[in-house]
């Protein structure tokens, strides 16, 4: 019995903010990839090493967490004013499944580098020395991302010494502005309101403020979930009845906001939205062993990515935490302590995070203009990934 030789794609793997993935060039990929289907999801599983249902991922490049099992597609862009179209999918552990309904806000620290470096970006919009300002149209969400890269010698600076609570080493900053980050269809608010109260049979009845703001979010109050918001990954992921409850609220969720129209529907669409909980500041230790203060943040979030407790903050979430917060009313406003706010530092279970937004009052609705947040990225490897032939002859 013969087998044919691995495939070898050229690849990248990088860190971006609290993430990693693999990080592909359209045209690297076969014919048969470079559009959306079958033939993508199965190499990109594959490059991963999803399903696995050992939920280790030792058979691919993917590290068995939600924020290490992310691969992310680039090309230069077909839009007007835009340098690259970035293309994010998340890929799950244990199913044969790539939920392409969102986008990954850490990893897109990493969109712009990659694109410098492999010629994605009009050399004459590069500086030899300073800040390339990287123009990124996030395919999944059809929003634009400005992404400011640091320049040293005609190559992207990696190195620095601004320090990620989440990561383990120092980097270079990167700063990344969400433009319009809430939805443009409608009220950012789904419901119309900034508060609603989510009824979830067998379990109860939640205030919520649900919005779409960089990823669709359910934000809810930690002490009504019997939480205080200084919880780490263990308080949640070691309890698999917690983790159902969560889903299940999370399901609810989603019918609640529109993203589907049946409960089943919510199995297939774990990327969005995203649930989290907000409690008001309280001192707490986090999971690097750094003492987190009251006087160190505004407030406390906690949020779930995948179906478990995140070991810091989803850049998305981070997102629609600023705009959330810079909007008096909301559960996360609240949280923080009410008022007009443009920035705002919650604690996460890895440490803090400052973020920013700027929100207005339009005609009755609320409307995002900008979100901005610092990150970093960094190559970690580049060669070629090497999968089994997936493709008919």
């Amino acid at each position: 019995m013969s087998f044919k030789p691995q495939m070898k794609i050229p690849a990248t793997y990088m860190r971006g903010g609290t993430s990693k993935g693999v990080f592909l060039n359209l045209t690297d990929l076969p014919l048969d990839a470079q559009v959306p289907g079958a033939a993508r999801d199965a190499i990109l599983l594959r490059v991963i090493g999803s399903p696995d249902p050992y939920g280790k991922h030792t058979d691919g490049m993917g590290g068995a967490t939600s924020s290490t099992s992310k691969t992310v597609i680039l090309s230069k862009s077909t839009q007007v004013g835009h340098d690259v179209d970035y293309l994010f999918g998340q890929v799950a552990i244990d199913k044969p499944f790539i939920d392409w309904s969102g986008n990954c806000g850490n990893l897109t620290a990493a969109v712009g580098a990659f694109a410098i470096a492999n010629g994605l970006v009009d050399a004459a919009r590069i500086p030899h020395d300073g800040v390339a300002v990287v123009r990124i149209w996030q395919a999944n969400i059809h929003k634009t991302i400005i992404a400011h890269v640091p320049m040293t010698n005609g190559e992207v600076q990696e190195t620095g010494d601004f320090e990620l609570d989440g990561v383990t080493f120092p980097a270079a900053e990167v700063v990344v502005e969400f433009m319009d980050p809430s939805d443009g269809e409608g009220d950012m608010f789904p419901s119309g309101n900034l508060v609603d109260v989510l009824e979830v049979p067998g379990i109860g009845a939640f205030p919520v403020t649900m919005i779409n703001a960089g990823i669709p979010t359910l934000f809810f109050n930690a002490d009504d979930l019997g939480y205080d918001g200084t919880e780490l990954q263990d308080a949640i992921n070691g309890s698999a009845d917690a983790l159902k409850r969560f889903e299940t609220i999370r399901a609810h969720g989603a019918l609640k906001m529109g993203l589907i129209k049946d409960l089943s529907e919510a199995e297939a669409r774990q990327h969005t939205p995203k649930i989290a909980f907000v409690g008001k500041p309280k001192a707490y230790v986090s999971s690097s062993g750094k003492p987190i203060a009251v006087t160190d943040i505004d407030l406390n979030v906690r949020a779930l990515s995948m179906g478990k407790l995140h070991h810091a903050m989803m850049g998305t979430a981070a997102v629609a935490i600023a705009t959330a917060a810079a909007i008096p009313g909301t559960l996360v406003n609240q949280a923080a302590g009410g008022g007009e706010r443009s920035v705002v530092t919650f604690g996460h279970p890895s440490g803090t995070l400052r973020v920013g937004a700027e929100a207005k009052l339009v005609d009755v609705q609320w409307q995002a203009t900008k979100a901005i947040m610092s990150r970093s990225a960094r190559v970690l490897m580049e060669g070629t990934v090497r999968i089994p032939n997936l493709l008919s002859d």
